[in-house]
């Protein structure tokens, strides 16, 4: 546990800019402008969704409820021995549970192995434990951004048991957002600038409105890799 607590408070710094944007839905702003994938990654306007573009994926359907199952099986377990947490070191998490994992079983490495080939550039060292975050469904995640010091250029994050939102504003103009719907089953990808100059957060439940449609957030578990800098 020490060690995961070390990890984790190289990873997070808070968010630095101090204008957050309003919780309101997304058709109640102007500029939404759809991109890709049936419309999974939303923004304030065109220039920064083409800008942001090829930094930001969601690949929906990237694993099968069977595949799911067997991530649960080998998480689940450890998960319930630890309590849900309300107090994260620096405020940036509410309501979660999380624990680090080397070691899978011969399906989940299969799937961890196409994470790795389609989302970080070949080559590229990763970070070696995989970061399980299991929020609850009342838990959320506040604006951050990742320290770069300890982490690398991308990060790749598995959504397993519910929908959400995931939302990107730019650090120094509260203006210039995206959200993006990350489905269960999904993969979401963050590279370069979006991961540097960029918060990202996951929405509460009662604020989790993406593109003017409710999403209900249920209990969510992410499995996230990073890559080393380089």
């Amino acid at each position: 546990m020490k060690l995961l607590l070390n990890v984790l408070k190289r990873i997070h710094k808070p968010a630095v800019y101090s204008s957050q944007p309003r919780c309101r839905s997304s058709s109640a702003r102007s500029g939404l402008l759809p991109l890709r994938d049936e419309a999974l990654i939303v923004g304030s306007n065109p220039e920064l969704v083409q800008r942001l573009g090829p930094q930001v994926e969601v690949r929906r359907g990237f694993i099968t409820e069977e595949e799911e199952g067997a991530f649960m099986q080998e998480l689940e377990l450890g998960l319930k021995k630890k309590r849900y947490e309300f107090d994260h070191w620096d405020g940036a998490i509410h309501g979660y549970r999380e624990t680090e994992r080397v070691m899978w079983g011969e399906r989940c490495e299969e799937v961890l192995s196409r994470v790795r080939s389609g989302a970080f550039p070949e080559g590229s060292p990763l970070l070696g434990p995989v970061h399980i975050l299991d929020l609850d469904k009342t838990g959320y995640i506040k604006p951050h951004i990742d320290s770069v010091k300890f982490c690398g250029s991308t990060i790749a994050g598995l959504s397993l048991l519910s929908d959400s939102i995931m939302r990107l504003v730019k650090e120094d103009d509260a203006e210039e957002w995206l959200d993006l719907l990350l489905p269960r089953f999904s993969l979401y990808i963050l590279r370069d600038q979006a991961r540097y100059n960029f918060t990202h957060q996951i929405l509460k439940d009662e604020e989790s409105v993406f593109n003017g449609q409710r999403v209900p957030r249920l209990r969510r578990i992410s499995v996230i890799c990073r890559n080393l800098p380089g």
